[in-house]
């Protein structure tokens, strides 16, 4: 098949890498991709580096809301381009007006986020087909309306995270080896809970004075608002409490980890729950979501309800108090990941391509 990816973000972020790495592992199946994204966009950058063929185009504004559909559908025609799929906003209303005009067989939208869906008109009739990134998600596209038969959920590729050769977390924050370390990787946003955990993590560090937190992650003006809380909490504590910033080698960061938790208040997969997993890691989540279709709940994490510092020291307590327990969900959550090959960017990309053969000829059996 020839496949054309879309996207208007120019950062990057979880939905991003996961257009990266699904474009790798459907390229690696004798796929042939390019993709659309503005000029100043990261992931071009980084598909560009890989070897793919990446398309710039400005999308802001009225102006180029015109030529970006013009263009669009010539790249489109050229290509002779069996699938169109889009991932924002923006792009999908360019791509899939560019795709109409042009005659693409198949335009596909993926949606990534948990946020309320104002209208539906992007994913019915803009495009012809929906890929929800969870049933959570695809849950929220039924309530508004969209027909069951043309959404499939296709969770995100989840990927080993990335290590560098030589490099010991622990070492460089001065963690002593014997502590046991609760981590979260996260960009520091109010909606990922990240004053929950510090909250939670004070409640149970007299009962643990061997325990140490590590916030790897960044976002202002939050981040410095989060250190100005640990400083409040004393220096005792707060010499426990370490920000790694922004790290591109996650897996790192998580080999240093006892503990992964994160008391996100919003998320539509949370793929770091999954590369926690991997590296055998218990995890602790929030019920929001598609949190929950990460773990299994009691047997390779937790789940907490979201905004209850409470819940989630307790929750803390338990894992940080059970050497055992701790050994025996980090098992079975890597080999739920490892073992089994769930989540992995070969089972998504046959996924994917399966989806797309059916709803290829589900379309040329209808003229809609």
């Amino acid at each position: 098949m020839r496949i054309l990816h879309t996207e208007a973000a120019t950062s990057f972020g979880g939905q991003e890498f996961c257009i990266y790495k699904e474009m790798v592992a459907m390229r690696e199946r004798g796929h042939h991709l390019e993709a659309v994204c503005q000029p100043q966009a990261e992931l071009g950058g980084r598909l560009r580096e890989a070897g793919f063929k990446v398309h710039n185009l400005l999308m802001d504004g009225p102006v180029n809301f015109l030529r970006g559909v013009s263009a669009l559908r010539r790249v489109l025609r050229g290509g002779r381009f069996d699938v169109l799929n889009t991932h924002s906003r923006r792009d999908t209303v360019l791509a899939s007006i560019g795709a109409r005009l042009a005659g693409t067989p198949l335009i596909v939208r993926t949606r990534h986020l948990a946020k309320p869906i104002n209208s539906l008109y992007a994913y019915t009739w803009l495009a012809h087909r929906v890929i929800a990134v969870s049933r959570y998600v695809r849950g929220q596209l039924l309530e508004g309306g969209a027909r069951p038969e043309a959404v499939e959920v296709i969770h995100s590729p989840v990927s080993m995270p990335p290590e560098r050769p030589g490099a010991c977390l622990r070492r460089e924050l001065s963690i002593p080896p014997e502590a046991k370390v609760v981590g979260c990787v996260a960009v520091m946003r109010a909606d990922k809970g990240h004053e929950d955990l510090i909250e939670a993590f004070s409640r149970v560090s007299r009962r643990h004075a061997d325990a140490h937190l590590v916030l790897v992650g960044d976002g202002m003006p939050l981040a410095e608002q989060l250190r100005e809380r640990v400083r409040a909490l004393g220096q005792a504590l707060a010499r426990r409490i370490h920000f790694a910033g922004r790290r591109k080698d996650v897996g790192t960061a998580l080999r240093a980890f006892d503990v992964f938790a994160l008391p996100t208040r919003r998320e539509a997969f949370g793929t770091v729950f999954v590369e926690a997993a991997a590296m055998g890691l218990p995890v602790i989540g929030t019920q929001v979501g598609g949190v929950p279709e990460t773990m299994m709940p009691g047997r390779s994490g937790l789940l907490v309800p979201p905004n209850d510092p409470g819940a989630l020291a307790q929750a803390l307590d338990l894992l940080l108090g059970d050497a055992a327990l701790r050994r025996r969900m980090g098992e079975a959550g890597r080999a739920r990941v490892r073992d089994l090959g769930l989540f992995t960017p070969a089972r998504v990309a046959q996924d994917v391509e399966n989806v797309y053969h059916r709803w290829l000829s589900e379309r040329r059996g209808t003229a809609a």
